[in-house]
This record gives structure tokens, C-alpha cells and sequence, in this order.
């Protein structure tokens, strides 16, 4: 049965960051309809070799937990304190000075306060104490400690999935304490009990699998991107041919499957398709490692390892010399910050090197892997691409920082030359909402899913309200990202907070304003709209498109 969400009225109507009254340790989680995600299929979780698979649902009380759940639980806690030295330092020097208490935009857009980043490490830290500190042990909770019972790890499931390991809190931890880093090691050991949510589970099965999160087969995923080409054809007027699985291509191409999938995604995709046309590169797309994205990120180490090897283990068979990514977030973070130690050196490729400028991306010397927005950045600064940014003039842009892109891996400066290149209208939003300190999209790390959505719309009102100050201060109505969750996510938040602003991708504004040899009038933009209907809306003077029923003559039988 559908949940329906509240009206944006009544949300900030009700807001409110009152602390209980009672204490934290003894408040229980209400799990209300629209604020949890679904359980994985068991066929989901016991494809990817996940113990405990079974029916049960958040709502009940009886999770049917594994009978040595609590020594599952401790074991998986110690063997993490002792692998990953940061967790155990993060488990150690919280002051609980507070410094992060209201930079979680899930803390802000629900008044939890368990959604402050300092309490929900608590949450993991309070039984670390009882459990494994002598202190925590003898005097409970005088100590911050406490015990282990199925109350506590029905509030880790409820909220570590209110985590999207933005890391934004981070950037203002005295201490450094990566908050991020202690969800994935919650998530981990909550799913050595079988607790998964579905919208994680069932892609992370797909994608190891089948090659991509969907789960398009291979003839499929090719059919996706032809039926993409005849859109090009009809907006563009350009007839592309890529190749597939082609052995000995310079290249690699590998985007996030939702690019050639969903809407926004797919005209970003067309945006790549139209690119890479217009600078003749030597690329070929994989139809076995068709997934850039990496949801296994968001469940544990080892799946992360075992999906980001895909994509080098097809580079390797391919033959090709380096890889190109798409526009993608946790796909950058994985590369970025874990490829070198989960499976790198990518010793079978070179460091990459733009075939049209003679830029070596020393930055990719280890992972081999180049964005393709410094592929572009790099391709306008040395006048590679014949751009008309006036095509762009009907859209005010703002520019929406993509976790992981800016605070994950430092993409700052990048994406706005390219903006700035492809569009004459560019506003930012404050500065406290954007670069290192930018507000998440509300629905990363795989809670992009639809029965949690007063959850992500009461996360991304952070996001939506620094959107809502441009659009009335400057008329902005365009949101541009280089992220697939992002373009996913920030859609239905802005039709819900700000319909007066649609989404776009990077790729897709370059294609906009790539003057194409060949091309017809450009009548339409690469969503098929009327480029004179939108500059119309925009206030802006019609463009003389010529008029392709007489620029032949006339119809058949005119003469």
C-alpha cells in the first residue's frame, strides 16, 4: 500500500529540534511509514553469499534475528576494531564537543536528534564501551556504555540507513572523525544478521551478476543506448555508431546504468554519446561491465572490491589503455579513496593521456581512470571543442556540489569552468551550501528508493531550501550535477520543494552548446523541447530557426 507523503506545509509546519524529554538511550525509533526502506529479497541476499536471508519486516517486533545473534554482532565488531585502525580511533577520541550536531541535513530536516552525526556514532560507540571497556562494563551507563540488546540494533538499522555518508559533518569535526566511515562499519555488521534494505541489496546482486544495477542483460543495455542514438538523430540531426566490447580501443567508457536508463540520466548520456562524436574518439562501451556505480559501497568492504574489479578485469580483456568515467558519485569515491588498496595498482593499463591535447592525468597514474569532466575541462582549455553558449541562454544554472565528487575526491573547480564554458547564466548558491560544504542530495548510499520518501524529502530540504534562495533571488531553473544518484534524487526533491527548477547533468548542457558538423537547425534541445518555447518562458527574444519543411523545397508534390 502506497505512503502518502506529507505536503512540504506540513513538514515545516511540524519541524521541530526539541530534544526529548527522557533520555536518548531510552527513546525507541518509530518506524513510521514513508521514514524506513523495505528489506532485501532473500533471493537478493542470498546471491551475493549473504547469511540469515528471510521474510521480515522493520514494523514488526520480531525480526527474527539468527540465534547467536549478539555473538554474531561482538565478533563482527572486534574483527573491524582490529582491521581498520580508524575505527578504532574514531571509537575513542569523540569529546561530543557537538561541532557537528547541525551540519547532518537529516538532523535538519527531521529534528531527530539521534540524527545528529555525534549521537548516531553513539549509538555504535555506547555498545563498544559496554561491551568491550572495563569502565563500560562495570559502570554501564555513568560510562556512556550500554549493553547489547535487539532494541539497539533495531536503532542502528533505522538509523544508519539516515546516513548518506555525505561526510559533511566531518568537514567541521575538530578531531577529523570520519562519520561516514563508522555507517559503512555499522552497515556491515547489521548485514551479518541479514538486515539489508532492498534498494541496496537487489542492485548490489544485479551488478555482480548481470554487469549494471538494473540488471539489463547485455543485448538490452546496447538496445537502451541505440534507442538514445535515435533521439540524437532527431534533435541533432547526427547519426552515431559506437562500438561494444570492441577489442583494441584506446578507451574504456563506463557511466552509471541509470544514465542510460532513467530520465534525467539518459540525456546526459546522449550528452556523452554527442561528445565523444565530436572529438572522433577511440572509445568502446562494455556490455558486461555496463556499471560504474558501486552499491556495494554502501554494504561492505569486500562487495565494493568485488564490483569495482569488474570494470579493470574488462578493461584487461578488451585490451584497451585507460578508462573514462561518467558522471557518477560513490563510482568516483570507491576509485578515488579505495581503489589503490582493494584492487590497484591497474598495472595492465597506462596512465591515461588525451589522445586530443597530449594531457597526461598524472592525478590517475595508480587507478588509470580519468572523469569525464576533467576530460572535458581539459579538451575546452585547449580549444578541442566548438561550443556556442548561447544555446544555453534559457537556463539560469546553479551548481550543485555532489558529495563525493567535491568533498570525496576535491572536484571543485572542474565542473564550473565546463559551466561556465557551456552556459552564460551561472549562479551560485551561499557559501555555506556548496564546495567542501555542500548539502547532500537527501538520498544517497542507496536510500534513493520510493517507499522512503517524507525520509528524503526531509533530507534534502537542506539542499532544496538553498535551491528555493537562488530561484527567487536570481530566477535560477536549472540544478546542475555530475552524479547519477544526484540527478536521480534531486528530481522529485525539486518537483516537491522547488518545481520551478529542473535537473540536468554536466555532459547534457555541453552537448546543448557542442556546434556539431552536420547538424540540423537545433530547433530542439536534447529533451526534445522547443528551444523558442523555453526562451519564451525565459523571457527571451525567438531564435530564426529555418524551417526544415521548405528548406527542400517544399513537401512532396509542391512543384
Amino acid at each position: 500500500m502506497a505512503t502518502q507523503t506529507p505536503k512540504p506545509q506540513e513538514i515545516l509546519t511540524t519541524l521541530g529540534h526539541q530534544p526529548p524529554s527522557e533520555n536518548w538511550m531510552d527513546t525507541k525509533p518509530e518506524f513510521r511509514p514513508g521514514m524506513y526502506c523495505h528489506p532485501v529479497k532473500i533471493a537478493s541476499l542470498e546471491g551475493m553469499g549473504g547469511k540469515y536471508a528471510r521474510e521480515w519486516a522493520p514494523a514488526e517486533p520480531d525480526w527474527k534475528l539468527p540465534a547467536d545473534w549478539k555473538g554474531i554482532v561482538k565478533e563482527g565488531l572486534k574483527d573491524r576494531l582490529n582491521r581498520f585502525r580508524s575505527f578504532q580511533v574514531f571509537m575513542d577520541i569523540c569529546v561530543r564537543c557537538g561541532a557537528c550536531a547541525d551540519k547532518c541535513h537529516f538532523f535538519i530536516g527531521t529534528g531527530d536528534p539521534k540524527n545528529m552525526p555525534v549521537l548516531r556514532a553513539e549509538l555504535i560507540r555506547s555498545v563498544y564501551r559496554g561491551e568491550f571497556k572495563t569502565a563500560g562494563k562495570i559502570l554501564g551507563k555513568l560510562a556512556g556504555g550500554r549493553k547489547l540488546t535487539e532494541e539497539v540494533i533495531k536503532e542502528w538499522f533505522y538509523y544508519f540507513f539516515q546516513c548518506t555518508e555525505c561526510r559533511r559533518c566531518s568537514v567541521f569535526c575538530p578531531y577529523g572523525i570520519d562519520t561516514a566511515e563508522i555507517t559503512i562499519i555499522a552497515r556491515e555488521i547489521i548485514n551479518l544478521l541479514g538486515l539489508q534494505i532492498d534498494w541496496i541489496g537487489t542492485p548490489v546482486n544485479a551488478c555482480y551478476h548481470i554487469g549494471n544495477h538494473l540488471g539489463l542483460k547485455p543485448h538490452t543495455f546496447k538496445e537502451n543506448i541505440e534507442y538514445l542514438l535515435s533521439d540524437v538523430e532527431e534533435n541533432v540531426g547526427i547519426t552515431i555508431e559506437p562500438t561494444f566490447n570492441r577489442k583494441g580501443a584506446e578507451i574504456l567508457f563506463v557511466t552509471p546504468s541509470g544514465d542510460v536508463f532513467a530520465d534525467p540520466g539518459i540525456f546526459t548520456c546522449m550528452g556523452y554519446l554527442i561528445l565523444f562524436e565530436h572529438l572522433g574518439l577511440d572509445y568502446t562501451w562494455s556490455t558486461y561491465a555496463s556499471e560504474g556505480g558501486n552499491f556495494g559501497f554502501f554494504t561492505n568492504n569486500e562487495t565494493m572490491k568485488r564490483l569495482n574489479y569488474k570494470m579493470y578485469a574488462e578493461s584487461k580483456r578488451l585490451g584497451v589503455k585507460w578508462i573514462l568515467g561518467g558522471e557518477c558519485g560513490h563510482m568516483w569515491r570507491v576509485v578515488h579513496q579505495y581503489m589503490d588498496t582493494m584492487n590497484g595498482p591497474a598495472d595492465h593499463l597506462e596512465v591515461p593521456k588525451n589522445p586530443l591535447t597530449g594531457t597526461v592525468f598524472a592525478n590517475a597514474r595508480s587507478t588509470k581512470m580519468v572523469h569525464v569532466t576533467e576530460f572535458t575541462a581539459d579538451c575546452i582549455k585547449h580549444n578541442k571543442l566548438k561550443l556556442d553558449p548561447s544555446r544555453n541562454d534559457h537556463y539560469t544554472v546553479t551548481w550543485h556540489d555532489s558529495c563525493n565528487t567535491s568533498r570525496g575526491m576535491g572536484f571543485l573547480e572542474e565542473p564550473r569552468f565546463v559551466l561556465n564554458s557551456v552556459c552564460n547564466n551561472f549562479v551560485e548558491m551561499p557559501d555555506t551550501t556548496i564546495r567542501e560544504q555542500t548539502f547532500c542530495c537527501g538520498s544517497g548510499s542507496g536510500l534513493n528508493a520510493g517507499e522512503n520518501m517524507e525520509q528524503r524529502m526531509r533530507g534534502g530540504l537542506p539542499r532544496a531550501n538553498a535551491v528555493r534562495y537562488v530561484h527567487e533571488k536570481h530566477g535560477v531553473n536549472l540544478l546542475g550535477n555530475i552524479c547519477a544518484i544526484d540527478r536521480a534524487s534531486l528530481k522529485p526533491l525539486m518537483d516537491y520543494w522547488v518545481p520551478e527548477v529542473a535537473v540536468a547533468g554536466l555532459s547534457e548542457l555541453v552537448a546543448n552548446a557542442l556546434i556539431m558538423e552536420g547538424e540540423n537547425a537545433r530547433s530542439t534541445n536534447l529533451r526534445g523541447e522547443e528551444i523558442n518555447d523555453l526562451r519564451e518562458e525565459a523571457g527571451l527574444p525567438p531564435i530564426d530557426f529555418p524551417d526544415p519543411d521548405e528548406e527542400g523545397g517544399g513537401e512532396e508534390g509542391d512543384e
